[in-house]
């Protein structure tokens, strides 16, 4: 699926997110690489956005993974079309990562965590690749609390996006599955449980995108 949908993938998400992704992915960045980082780890890295904000932000060493084929040649192409050394993009599982125990000082997560089989195990292989006192930061959808907001979001969500992401990218199905993933996705606070019990510790979150999105930020045992 998201091999289909790797040529506008950039464009639906700012238009889903009025642009705020940007901003978003920024400082998620930030926050990952805090005091600094030599080594980071962009998991579900889709066209390499995050792995080259890393990379912008001053990190010499930065890692970008996604499953999809399609996204790491278009991750690859934006890298050299913006002539950015010290990133490398590889297709892999998130799942099964081939990394030894302790390899990243930061690692990054946008938008990705929701579409694993597992997102307990998935923490736990993310937690693993990361050194101690080393930072990971997952931005991702969130289920909004307040019910007259969650109706409204929903519609939206099943009814608009699809229809536009069907005319924008040709692949209205890919599209259906976005909702679908988002409605099944634990809440914020849900998740960072699991980031705790993944050995994680001094786990926070914000919500951001008006409760849409939340950004949480866990430091490894």
């Amino acid at each position: 699926m998201f091999d289909r949908i790797s040529r506008r993938y950039d464009l639906m998400n700012r238009l889903m997110t009025g642009g705020r992704d940007v901003a978003w992915r920024r400082e998620a960045a930030t926050i990952a690489i805090g005091a600094g980082a030599e080594r980071a780890l962009d998991v579900a890295t889709g066209t390499g956005d995050l792995a080259l904000e890393l990379s912008d932000q001053g990190v010499p060493d930065v890692t970008g993974l996604d499953f999809s084929h399609e996204m790491i040649v278009a991750a690859e192409a934006k890298r050299q079309h913006q002539s950015v050394a010290g990133v490398t993009f590889l297709q892999g599982d998130a799942m099964n990562m081939p990394f030894p125990d302790g390899s990243f000082d930061a690692l990054t997560i946008a938008w990705g965590l929701r579409n694993l089989p597992d997102y307990e195990q998935g923490i736990q292989e993310m937690a693993r690749v990361l050194r101690p006192e080393g930072r990971m930061v997952i931005l991702e959808m969130t289920p909004l609390q307040n019910a007259t907001l969650r109706n409204a979001f929903n519609l939206y969500f099943h009814n608009v996006v699809p229809v536009i992401g069907g005319v924008i990218s040709g692949d209205r199905d890919a599209y259906r599955y976005l909702p679908d993933s988002v409605g099944a996705f634990p809440p914020a606070e849900d998740l960072a449980g699991m980031m705790r019990a993944a050995n994680l510790r001094n786990v926070r979150y914000k919500l951001v995108g008006g409760g849409t999105v939340a950004l949480h930020i866990g430091i490894r045992n």
